[in-house]
């Protein structure tokens, strides 16, 4: 009786609307994106090196444009020209490597994070003609050989192969492939999440190989969730009886997917497999083709995920030579994996190895050329390697600065140049040529300024500053948003910013609510536009609007400032980050404008998991908090996530021990937590293991389930209704 009680007030809670400022932020068009900063999305270099493409706003056109000067110069497709087939309006596409050709993607159905479903056309691009690219029902990933006359793709979980001289002609190249036990081509549930990635196959330089990763999900457990009827969709199916979905998901200490890579001769239609020298348990997160035919890098990780090696395997004789052994301190982070780029005879690869992330150069034995980048410069996106001179360019922040991002050079000598001009957040996408390149800037009070510039970081053209965006808010009444620097008791000297309301009178004690994330070589104090819980601390200016100062502080784990600082979490994942929340509570209460005795804590995913491990850290700062889709115990997550930085269960009981269910009976403060039903990454059962832990501990709480909802919990008024709930969880808790 008590848990239902609790749950009504937790809905009747949520059913209170918010009581509006006439010349404020409105929640309802904050959650609906109307105060969304614009940006360039789907921008495609192209060969020529003076060019690039990208998707019109509308989704009928995709145009290429001039890296100088931003002028429109041609339209590839248009649905109203388009032969043949009559479409309405387009999802994407995908150029062809000589660029005559293009996949159209259209009826697109997600699936997880990266992966999604489709119907492909072919288009051409001479003589406008648009033809499927399969009959036999939507593809997966499809990729073109590198001639661009033929397209790889999976579909149920097999990989098919479509030849363009011969009548689109389709073959069917895997067979065993099964959904829930073998997939060919495309990763499984936890490689595509914690490696991110959806395609696991390549053609090779001369167009007669195609390799691929076979996956044996045949062994590992089965999770599944309810489906509802529901809105926004509405599953009509259950509408009577509610289903299930069942897929593969390894929680921490589980058995993975068996992984294979193998081999396709086209001409010869022979399938092999490498004889990689792989562990058991290891896993292979890429594999690349390089620029000689009979070279495939394969890319392996240790279980551990301490150790990467890179192989060298003949997809026809199926021997695998190991070139490069990359053993690094507790863990391999995964943007190695998203800054991995092939060049003629030799590849760019990332490594933490000397404490920071820096760039290496290396051949195709596997031999350092140079190292690119080093110093106490910290790489964020690698953008391109220019063969001609032997420049670097990419992005990067100070060790000692990890608020603020910048564009960089690094010439043939080693001699590093910053060359974007504002000091905030830049990341670029350069020409093919790597002559030009689009900025996008922010800060923390600049929307998105998008700019074509040429290689030297001089401006050519404003593409977009947001101007219209910044008018809308000069009568929003916002609030100051600062940064700030503080020491815990321990010594440890932590970032963060501040927003305080409009009105803000510093002889007036104020409630605060804190927002955090805190997961590993995570970052929410930054410079940036993107900074806040909704993006431009909008979220935070609306609270404040509501008479809260608003404060976020990047704690021990985060990143930005070297692997010392963010590894230091290691196998004890939430302890350290939890101390450094409270210690932001308690310099907070010093503060002579903060009441100490009104201060919330939030977040969302690792943020919810983080902030119930503050609430029961064992002093009691905090009035209230919010928890979404928060993990409870690090045994219900996956594999590849929770092992990077916890190893097993088996090896480090004693952490997976310490967690939101073990300590609820520490809780302190007003809680809410919020989970959709159908989350498939942080499954719902961690809420509701936490829920009985608290009941059986005798603590109050309410809840708010989200019918039918992942990870994100969006769909129809969704989004509206969470943060409204959050706004008066805080409003009725501590004003």
């Amino acid at each position: 009786m008590k848990k239902i009680a609790t749950f009504l007030v937790g809905c009747l809670l949520a059913a209170v609307p918010v009581h509006s400022n006439a010349t404020g932020l409105s929640l309802k068009e904050l959650c609906a994106g109307e105060y969304a900063a614009k940006r360039i999305y789907g921008v495609n270099p192209l060969n020529d090196g003076e060019s690039y493409s990208r998707l019109s706003d509308d989704h009928k056109q995709i145009i290429t444009y001039s890296f100088k000067d931003g002028r429109q110069k041609d339209v590839l497709f248009d649905v109203s020209t388009a032969r043949d087939v009559k479409l309405e309006k387009i999802d994407g596409y995908i150029l062809s490597p000589d660029e005559k050709k293009m996949l159209i993607q259209t009826e697109t159905k997600p699936i997880y994070r990266h992966s999604f479903t489709a119907v492909y056309y072919l288009y051409d691009i001479a003589n406008r003609t648009l033809t499927p690219l399969s009959d036999n029902g939507p593809q997966q990933s499809p990729k073109f050989s590198p001639d661009g006359n033929l397209v790889g793709f999976v579909r149920d979980n097999n990989l098919f192969l479509v030849k363009l001289l011969f009548n689109n002609s389709e073959s069917q190249i895997t067979k065993d492939g099964k959904f829930n036990e073998v997939i060919n081509g495309i990763p499984d549930w936890v490689n595509e999440e914690e490696f991110s990635t959806s395609c696991s196959f390549d053609f090779n330089a001369d167009n007669t190989m195609i390799a691929w990763i076979r996956y044996d999900e045949s062994k590992v457990s089965t999770f599944s969730f309810p489906w509802y009827k529901g809105s926004h969709p509405a599953k009509e199916q259950y509408a009577e009886y509610p289903g299930r979905y069942e897929y593969k998901y390894p929680m921490a200490g589980t058995t993975n997917s068996t992984v294979s890579v193998q081999t396709f001769d086209i001409k010869a239609r022979v399938i092999r497999t490498m004889k990689l020298p792989l562990e058991a348990d290891s896993y292979i997160p890429r594999i690349r083709f390089t620029s000689d035919p009979a070279k495939l890098a394969v890319f392996t990780l240790n279980r551990h995920q301490d150790c990467l090696e890179v192989y060298m395997a003949n997809p026809r004789s199926t021997e695998c030579k190991k070139i490069l052994r990359d053993n690094v301190d507790k863990y391999v982070s995964e943007n190695v994996f998203k800054n991995l780029v092939f060049y003629p005879n030799r590849f760019v690869l990332t490594s933490e190895r000397d404490g920071y992330n820096h760039l290496y150069l290396y051949d195709l034995n596997g031999s350092l050329i140079k190292k690119a980048v080093g110093g106490q410069l910290i790489v964020k996106s690698f953008y391109g390697y220019d063969t001609a001179d032997g420049s670097f360019y990419f992005s990067a922040n100070p060790a000692d600065d990890p608020m603020h991002t910048a564009i960089y050079r690094s010439d043939s000598k080693g001699k590093i140049e910053k060359l974007s001009a504002e000091e905030g957040d830049n990341s670029a996408i350069f020409s093919k040529n790597m002559k030009y390149y689009m900025n996008v800037y922010s800060n923390i009070r600049t929307p998105y300024v998008t700019t074509l510039c040429n290689r030297n970081g001089k401006t050519l053209k404003v593409l977009e500053d947001n101007q219209a965006l910044v008018a809308k808010l000069n009568g929003q009444n916002l609030g100051t948003r600062e940064f700030f620097q503080f020491t815990t008791g321990e010594g440890i000297q932590l970032n963060g910013y501040m927003v305080k309301p409009a009105d803000f009178n510093p002889g007036k004690k104020y409630p605060v609510v804190m927002f955090q994330y805190s997961g590993p070589g995570s970052q929410q104090v930054l410079d940036s536009w993107g900074t806040g819980s909704m993006g431009g601390t909008l979220y935070e200016q609306y609270l404040a609007q509501q008479g809260f100062i608003c404060v976020c502080v990047d704690g021990r784990g985060t990143g930005g400032r070297g692997t010392e600082f963010e590894k230091c979490t290691y196998l004890n994942l939430g302890y350290l980050e939890a101390k450094d929340q409270v210690e932001t509570a308690l310099y907070l209460g010093t503060l002579p404008y903060v009441d100490a005795s009104r201060i919330g804590i939030w977040g969302w995913s690792y943020g919810g998991f983080n902030t119930l491990m503050s609430m029961s850290e064992g002093r009691p700062v905090f009035a209230a908090g919010v928890a979404v889709a928060p993990p409870t115990c690090w045994r219900y997550y996956d594999t590849v996530y929770t092992e990077r930085f916890m190893r097993t269960p088996k090896e480090n009981a004693a952490g997976y021990a310490r967690g939101p269910i073990s300590q609820a009976d520490k809780l302190h403060g007003k809680l809410l937590i919020c989970h959709g039903t159908a989350d498939d990454n942080v499954h719902f059962r961690n809420s509701m293991e936490y829920a009985e832990a608290l009941v059986q501990a005798g603590k109050p709480f309410m809840m708010l389930p989200y019918n039918n909802r992942n990870h994100n919990i969006t769909g129809g008024n969704t989004r509206n209704h969470l943060y409204t709930s959050i706004t008066n969880f805080f409003i009725e808790n501590m004003k």
